[in-house]
């Protein structure tokens, strides 16, 4: 999952991450709040990861929202990898007690935009000039889909 992951912040442009994560660190991740998060995985052949999702409690929501996160191995969309991973996604935030899932979106991430709006998800709100920890600055979408 990390190698998925560090392949993706090394292309830029779809997630807020910019510095490669080791499995330590996904590891960690998993383990911190592990009563109010979901992960789910993809895999292909010989257990290639193909994708992975998450969701989790986030300091600047409600505790009836999860934070969501979602990746793909570049050349794999189209495939219904995402349409999977978030029908498990949704069903454990809704198992978990969620009323909603938040999306946190870079403005510049049109295939991240296209796949939260093609899975229902509804715009809310907009984080403007986030800086990231290199030092670029984006725009963020908040979209958000009731489980209820």
């Amino acid at each position: 999952m990390a190698e998925l992951l560090n392949e993706i912040i090394g292309i830029g442009g779809t997630t807020a991450m910019t510095e490669p994560v080791s499995g330590i660190d996904l590891k960690a991740w998993m383990t911190r709040t592990p009563e109010a998060s979901a992960w789910h995985v993809a895999e292909g052949e010989a257990g290639a990861i193909l994708g992975f999702q998450w969701i989790e409690p986030a300091d600047y929501l409600p505790p009836e929202a999860a934070e969501i996160a979602s990746f793909v191995a570049p050349g794999s969309a189209g495939l219904g990898i995402g349409s999977a991973l978030f029908r498990a996604t949704a069903a454990a935030a809704r198992a978990i007690g969620y009323a909603w899932i938040n999306a946190n979106i870079r403005a510049d991430n049109e295939s991240g935009l296209t796949y939260y709006q093609s899975r229902g998800f509804e715009d809310y709100g907009r984080i403007d000039r986030q800086r990231l920890k290199n030092g670029d600055v984006v725009d963020k979408i908040l979209k958000r889909y009731d489980l209820t």
